[in-house]
C-alpha cells in the first residue's frame, strides 16, 4: 500500500524562496565613465570598490557610514609620489582609517571643495599612464598557506 503524499505548502503570491541581494550603487560613478576608454574592471575590496586597469589597480571608489572622513576617491600610489602629486592635487591626503599617519594609498576626500575636479584629474593621469599611479597586486595565496607553514601527512 503506497503511503499518503504530504500537500508542500505553498507560498503566498509575492513570496518568494530565495533572498536576492541587490547591489549597491557604485559611488562616485563618474570616476569609472571618465577612464571607461581603459575597460577598467572593478571587485569590491572592503566593502568599497577596486578599480583595475590591466593588472593594476589604480582606484578604490569608497562612500560609507563610518569614518566618512576617507570617503572620497582613494589613488594607489607610493610614498615617493605624495608630494609631486599634491602638486596637481592639493587636497589630496593620507587615508585616516589605515591608522599611519602617512599611508602609501593617498584619498582625493569627498569634503574637498574641489573633489569632483580633483578625481577628474586624477583620472586623466590614470588615463594618461602615469607611473605615480597604480600597483600590481601581489599574488594571493591560499589561505593557511603563510610562510613556514606545513601540511601534515
Amino acid at each position: 500500500m503506497s503511503k499518503p503524499r504530504r500537500k508542500t505548502p505553498s507560498l503566498p503570491p509575492g513570496d518568494t524562496l530565495y533572498h536576492i541581494k541587490h547591489r549597491k550603487p557604485v559611488p562616485h560613478e563618474f570616476v569609472l565613465d571618465a577612464i571607461s576608454a581603459l575597460l577598467p574592471h572593478t571587485r569590491p575590496m572592503f566593502g568599497c570598490l577596486a578599480i583595475y586597469v590591466r593588472d593594476k589597480i589604480v582606484l578604490i571608489l569608497r562612500d560609507k557610514h563610518e569614518n566618512t572622513e576617507d570617503n572620497g576617491v582613494w589613488l594607489a600610489t607610493t610614498e615617493q609620489h605624495h608630494e609631486s602629486l599634491r602638486r596637481e592635487l592639493p587636497n589630496m591626503r593620507s587615508i585616516h582609517v589605515l591608522g599611519k599617519a602617512v599611508t602609501g594609498w593617498q584619498v582625493i576626500p569627498t569634503g574637498a571643495a574641489d573633489f569632483e575636479e580633483a578625481a577628474l584629474r586624477a583620472c586623466d593621469l590614470v588615463l594618461a599612464g602615469d607611473p605615480r599611479i597604480g600597483k600590481v597586486p601581489g599574488a594571493r595565496r591560499a589561505s593557511g598557506s603563510g610562510p613556514g607553514r606545513r601540511r601534515n601527512p
